[in-house]
């Protein structure tokens, strides 16, 4: 596992506590935030039974889940999964509370979380999948360096549809050269 916390200029990312169901709930309690992910809105007595399941399970080798801390407040979280026969490429994810959207926090983020997939984790390749509905996810990744390369239409079936969806990646050199500018 990384050391943590990683603390950016304006961010600590950690482990997520049962202190931080309020501050979680505020943000995955909004259909808002929910509807482009794989469930809907969660209700508090929810955020503590997925906060009791993620701290009393094992400590995953394939996945780093971190929440998101600000001025104090949780905002968000983000996730890597590592994939692969020798865990070599990993896929992205993140969910930021809107009310602190156009402020650069989910850039600032994802992007310590990108340094920890390649630089902690040695991944060759990181990719997000995204639902095409949701252009500011498109957006965060494309301010990431990430490329476009796969836009599959009615693939997956969501919530009582099919959606569309996007793969977006970024390769381990890609992500040094960006970094060295």
């Amino acid at each position: 596992m990384p050391e943590l916390p990683i603390r950016t200029e304006r961010l600590v990312l950690r482990r997520a506590t049962p202190a931080d169901a309020d501050d979680m709930h505020a943000y995955y309690g909004r259909e808002d935030v929910t509807e482009h992910l794989l469930h809907d809105a969660f209700s508090r007595p929810e955020i503590d039974d997925m906060l009791r399941r993620r701290l009393a399970g094992p400590r995953s080798h394939t996945a780093c889940n971190l929440v998101v801390e600000l001025e104090g407040r949780v905002v968000g979280d983000l996730v890597v999964f590592l994939k692969g026969e020798g865990h070599d490429m990993a896929e992205i994810g993140w969910v930021i509370h809107p009310d602190v959207g156009g402020r650069g926090i989910a850039t600032e983020a994802a992007t310590a979380m990108l340094d920890l997939a390649f630089g902690h984790y040695g991944v060759h390749r990181v990719f997000a999948d995204l639902d095409t509905r949701n252009p500011r996810s498109a957006a965060l990744a494309r301010r990431l360096g990430m490329r476009l390369e796969l836009d599959s239409r009615a693939d997956f079936w969501s919530k009582g549809e099919w959606t569309d969806s996007q793969r977006w990646a970024i390769l381990a050199e890609e992500w040094a050269a960006r970094n060295t500018r």
